[in-house]
């Protein structure tokens, strides 16, 4: 067995702590790799990556899942849209929007939709700034992606979405649960359990 472990992390998630916590605790390789949200299952199960920072839901028949925490949704618009007034924003209030990009719930607006390319996260805050619509990320994302032209606002009536360390049941050896333990916060003295 080796001591080499690839973690996928999806945008916006936060995998440097445990990084840096790894690195301390252990004397194995840890190699970060991001992935694509849309990638984010076929990446732990074609052995691209050993394990994942993926967000939810993903189809568990096959894998182990540590729920790790939420993340608020919000909307994202230019910095001159009517967003821009309030501290929250509700789905009713977006009825009428143009989303640049789906969302994973399925909710789109009841406006008749334009047909719109398939954009990353940042291309989507890119097309928004111009003043084109509105797309709705998690709240990590839209930080990662911040820009002085776009405004960001707390999205009322969409569940949060949940962050999860997911890695394929097969492959639950000591490494893997090495890295399980330092998410779960255990160190070096801890016992497991």
């Amino acid at each position: 067995m080796t001591d080499d472990l690839r973690v996928g992390f999806v945008t916006g998630t936060t995998p440097d702590k445990w990084a840096r916590a790894w690195r301390e605790q252990r004397r194995g390789t840890l190699t970060l790799v991001p992935v694509r949200e849309e990638e984010q299952e076929d990446a732990v199960r074609a052995g691209e990556v050993d394990m994942a920072l993926v967000r939810l839901p993903v189809d568990t028949d096959d894998l182990h899942v540590v729920r790790l925490y939420d993340e608020q949704p919000v909307v994202v618009a230019s910095r001159d849209h009517f967003v821009a007034a309030g501290e929250t924003v509700s789905l009713d209030d977006l009825t009428d929007e143009q989303l640049v990009r789906p969302h994973r719930s399925g909710w789109q607006p009841a406006a008749a939709q334009l047909s719109w390319p398939p954009m990353t996260e940042e291309e989507a805050i890119a097309t928004v700034a111009a003043g084109t619509g509105v797309v709705i990320v998690p709240m990590s994302v839209a930080r990662l992606h911040h820009r002085k032209d776009v405004v960001q606002r707390e999205l009322t009536g969409l569940p949060p979405t949940s962050v999860a360390l997911v890695w394929l049941r097969e492959r639950d050896d000591e490494l893997t649960q090495a890295f399980v333990g330092v998410v779960r916060g255990r160190t070096a003295r801890s016992s497991r359990g």
